[in-house]
């Protein structure tokens, strides 16, 4: 592995980690920000929610543009308003002010997924694409134990909006990372496309959508990533606030469950990436259904604290490997032409997902008085999202090429 090689993937594990702080403290400052802000589960859900919002409408054309654009000015202006919208974010006092903050950190991290995979995929080696994606996403994970751990020790002297300010100030230097690191194509592909050898000229963006759009596989897959999302953003929004408020844990223990998911999910990325490569992309995202079911249930009925962690921990494995494994099997199941397209249309599956889930189990726990029905939906909808994958386990086809 070359050194360019190296240094893409470096780029592309701090593009993700600074992502993923971003996305995820949310949930840790929430019950900080609840009395601070004034606001309900329902309005906290809605503020969630503006984020993935705008972050789905801008994913399928990052994707889009991925595919034929400059990866290093993408990935280099993105994250830069990805930065300026959690810097922001320290200064809202209202709920229309957190949402607009935070739906231009929801624009940054439209860049922040399907780009970086497309352009990491590029310069691996087939055989390497599952270990290597989930070597990259480890960025999710280390984001979440880091910031697990960091944020308790901030909040106590300083506050939440100092912690905002600290995430916004991370992304603009990791944009600055992009622009010196990142290049779009390695040297052999555009020295292919310069000579006899080049590749058919690449498919026309309306050939290419025809294609998908015909394909049963792409609903199947994207609809499955819907349910897992709306299923995972249910605790990372509320886990915090449970522990604290139904569950009477104390703040630093509750915000260390969220670093334990992001423990056990660098785990699974590494173990179950691997597997993927071996047993097929399907079988182990059908596998993150049922731990990621079995990790929410457990969650919403443990009482003792050792049980809640374990039960976090099993939600964490399934969690971990989610992101790399469907993103993979982009290349392994469809034309490497519109790969990044692909990984784009799915992220607007997942926003979807990700949209409804803050709100619709925020106001279920407004009007239920508990948490434990929140958790209840997650645990449905991973079950779907498991058995809408049940016909492609049987099909020969989804078999890793």
């Amino acid at each position: 592995m070359g050194r360019r090689v190296v240094t893409i993937i470096i780029a592309g594990f701090c593009t993700i980690f600074v992502a993923f702080a971003i996305r995820y403290s949310y949930g840790l400052l929430l019950p900080e920000m609840l009395p601070s802000l004034a606001i309900s589960k329902t309005e906290a859900g809605i503020i969630y929610s503006s984020y993935f919002l705008i972050y789905t409408l801008c994913s399928p054309v990052l994707g889009l543009l991925v595919d034929r654009s400059d990866a290093r000015v993408l990935l280099t202006v993105f994250v830069g308003l990805l930065g300026l919208g959690a810097y922001l974010m320290s200064f809202s006092t209202t709920v229309a002010q957190a949402s607009i903050f935070f739906a231009l950190a929801g624009i940054g991290h439209s860049a922040c997924w399907a780009p970086v995979v497309t352009v990491v995929l590029r310069w691996v080696s087939e055989k390497r694409r599952g270990i290597v994606l989930s070597i990259v996403d480890l960025g999710s994970a280390t984001a979440i134990a880091f910031w697990g751990i960091m944020i308790p020790l901030m909040i106590g002297p300083y506050s939440w909006r100092t912690v905002w300010v600290c995430l916004g100030l991370s992304a603009f230097l990791t944009a600055g990372m992009n622009f010196l690191f990142v290049k779009s194509h390695p040297p052999f592909e555009q020295e292919l496309q310069g000579s006899e050898r080049a590749p058919k000229a690449r498919m026309p963006i309306k050939a290419a959508y025809k294609a998908i759009f015909r394909d049963k596989k792409f609903y199947l897959i994207g609809f499955s990533y819907l349910l897992i999302s709306f299923s995972i953003l249910i605790p990372f929004t509320f886990l915090t606030a449970y522990a604290t408020g139904e569950l009477m844990i104390s703040y630093q223990s509750a915000a260390g469950l969220v670093a334990v998911i992001g423990i056990a999910g660098a785990v699974g990325k590494l173990v179950l990436g691997h597997v993927s490569d071996i047993v097929g992309r399907v079988k182990v995202m059908m596998l993150c259904g049922v731990l990621t079911a079995a990790g929410a249930l457990g969650i919403a009925y443990a009482r003792e604290f050792i049980l809640l962690i374990l039960f976090t921990i099993v939600l964490g494995v399934g969690y971990g490997t989610i992101w790399p494994v469907y993103a993979a099997s982009a290349r392994d199941l469809f034309s490497k032409d519109y790969s990044g397209s692909i990984v784009g249309l799915w992220t607007v599956y997942h926003g979807l997902g990700s949209v409804v889930a803050p709100v619709f189990a925020g106001w279920t726990i407004d009007a239920t008085g508990t948490y434990v029905w929140a958790f209840i939906l997650a645990v449905a909808s991973s079950v779907l999202s498991f058995l809408l994958l049940l016909p492609l386990a049987r099909s020969a086809s989804v078999e890793p090429a």
